[in-house]
């Protein structure tokens, strides 16, 4: 029975839905797991320096192919110890500029997989976050300055607001125990919004997050929709759900005989706006009609 990799920065816990959908994927190439294929799960749980045992111990367990997804570093990592073996990757960044892939139509490697290049929808998100503080004078930005794409999300943000001639502050976060730190110093630097890149501390935890978001009663907007899901105000960007869904299709792919360098890396054909109006009825914040309209999902 052909065995797959499946090995992700984040945990189980948070990833359960992301790893139905792969399954779906997979399906979807006539693989169904337990009856003719077998995946080996290894969770890093936000703790990069587990990636590289994993990726030996699955080395040894002589998968077809490793799936990476969770976080870009911890890709990086997988992509960078797994010599020939083929991988499918699911990132939110550039590959291409991320040295994972040749390019995205001929990837030319031994790896492909979906990104949803998540920095240039970051214009968008600030936009859809002043609609709803149409008096914020500061709007904070928090990032993973680890994460490969949090030098790009800081450039699309500071563009973006400088267009818009709205002021923006960036705080650096790399661990739960800098996020109640974080949230004291846009409190007290003035911030009346709040954008949050998507990395695994933040995702992993994301509980956390949106209630110290609801705690300080700052307005914030995210990435992913299941931030949303578990009371934050709003989401928009591509699905999780269907870019796992992709990866599935593209492991079984492989697993039939396809080789990654002649798979183009996909990019997101489903976006989704997500607003939650029990966390806007809690802040004081109105949520505009249009808005309303315009969401793929309202949660009330």
């Amino acid at each position: 029975m052909p065995l797959i990799g499946f090995l992700s920065a984040r945990a189980l816990a948070s990833d359960a839905h992301l790893v139905a959908a792969f399954r779906r994927g997979l399906s979807e190439t006539g693989y169904v797991e337990g009856q003719n294929i077998a995946i080996e799960y290894r969770w890093a749980e936000g703790q990069s320096q587990r990636v590289a045992g994993f990726v030996a111990d699955l080395i040894r367990r002589q998968v077809t192919v490793i799936f990476a997804g969770g976080g870009d570093a911890e890709v990086k990592a997988v992509k960078a110890a797994i010599g020939d073996i083929p991988m499918v990757f699911a990132v939110g960044g550039d590959p291409v500029e991320q040295g994972f892939v040749a390019s995205l139509n001929r990837p030319g490697g031994n790896a492909t997989g979906v990104t949803v290049i998540t920095a240039s929808l970051w214009p968008k998100r600030l936009e859809l976050l002043r609609e709803l503080t149409s008096a914020a004078t500061v709007i904070a930005l928090i990032v993973d300055p680890r994460h490969p794409s949090a030098a790009s999300t800081v450039k699309e943000v500071e563009a973006a607001g400088r267009a818009l001639g709205q002021k923006v502050i960036v705080l650096n976060v790399s661990a739960e125990r800098e996020f109640e730190p974080a949230f004291a110093s846009l409190v007290q630097q003035g911030a009346d919004g709040l954008l949050v890149m998507n990395a695994p501390p933040f995702f992993s935890r994301r509980e956390q997050f949106v209630a110290l978001a609801a705690l300080h009663k700052v307005p914030t907007i995210y990435d992913r929709r299941e931030f949303a899901a578990v009371g934050g105000l709003m989401s928009y960007g591509a699905s999780t759900a269907d870019q796992y869904r992709q990866c599935g299709v593209y492991a079984g792919r492989i697993v039939k005989g396809e080789k990654p360098a002649v798979l183009p890396v996909m990019q997101p054909t489903k976006f989704e706006m997500v607003i939650n109006l029990r966390t806007a009825k809690a802040l004081g914040v109105k949520v505009p009609l249009t808005l309303q309209v315009a969401a793929d999902e309202v949660i009330e």
